[in-house]
């Protein structure tokens, strides 16, 4: 199927309207994780009958029990991280009492829980007031979301751009909250290949679209000042839910979109 009709939004404008797998992370991905015992299996989505088109259905209750840390954790767990830091001055040949380093461990401590602050929040909280009834079926496409996040695997950031599209089904968001989805995944410790599927995933969740296509492209410091150190280096991921996977011409039609 071919969609003549597209809208485009870069990510600074401020106009806002509104793959089966395993679980990733503790996030959902085919299974719905419960705090008090075992994994239930979800319903695969499905969209909205027409008679439900004045009501929002609920989000997956996965979403629900994603906030593993609050502000109240922040400030206890401050003086124990700043103390690590402290540490790692000492074990790095450094002397934490000269003048530059004093304040140091407490700068640094406060700096990684803001870059990971996406821990803090939950989906729901963001998509909730933000999803309309609406008779458009066109691609929606935000394209050059900014996105920082922190390699799991060495503690080194990832930056880049997310590209988002979607077919909606009735349903539309609120623009600006496609960047607010992806300031939450990407501020928690990722791999790129499971912040793209989230994305995507949590998009899909909120609503029931006909299709779902993310691509991120992004710097990993990891491959740049260690390792190989290839400075040029980019890594591009995607993941294409519904008639994104199943239509090449719909596919075709995002990416070239994209890159345009």
């Amino acid at each position: 199927m071919e969609h003549s009709k597209q809208t485009q939004y870069g990510s600074n404008d401020k106009k806002d309207t509104g793959d089966s797998g395993s679980v990733m992370n503790g996030h959902f991905d085919g299974m719905v994780k419960r705090p008090a015992g075992g994994t239930v299996r979800a319903a695969a989505p499905q969209p909205p009958p027409g008679a439900e088109s004045g009501s929002h259905r609920p989000v997956m209750e996965s979403w629900r029990e994603e906030r593993t840390r609050s502000v109240e954790d922040n400030e206890m767990s401050l003086p124990s991280l700043a103390a690590a830091y402290t540490t790692i001055l000492r074990g790095l040949g450094e002397d934490p009492q000269r003048q530059g380093l004093l304040k140091t461990p407490w700068r640094a401590a406060t700096a990684m829980q803001f870059f990971t602050k996406g821990y803090q929040e939950k989906i729901i909280d963001v998509l909730n007031d933000a999803i309309f009834d609406e008779d458009h079926d066109e691609m929606v496409i935000v394209k050059d979301i900014d996105m920082f996040s922190m390699c799991e695997h060495h503690l080194v950031p990832i930056f880049g751009r997310v590209h988002i599209g979607y077919l909606p089904n009735k349903r539309v968001l609120g623009l600006s909250k496609l960047a607010r989805i992806v300031e939450i995944y990407s501020r928690r410790l990722q791999v790129q290949e499971r912040l793209t599927k989230q994305i995507a995933v949590a998009i899909t969740e909120a609503l029931q679209p006909t299709g779902v296509g993310v691509v991120i492209e992004a710097t990993h410091m990891c491959m740049v000042m260690r390792g190989v150190q290839k400075m040029n280096s980019k890594t591009v991921t995607s993941t294409m839910l519904g008639v994104f996977r199943e239509d090449p011409k719909t596919r075709d039609e995002f990416l070239t979109l994209i890159r345009s």
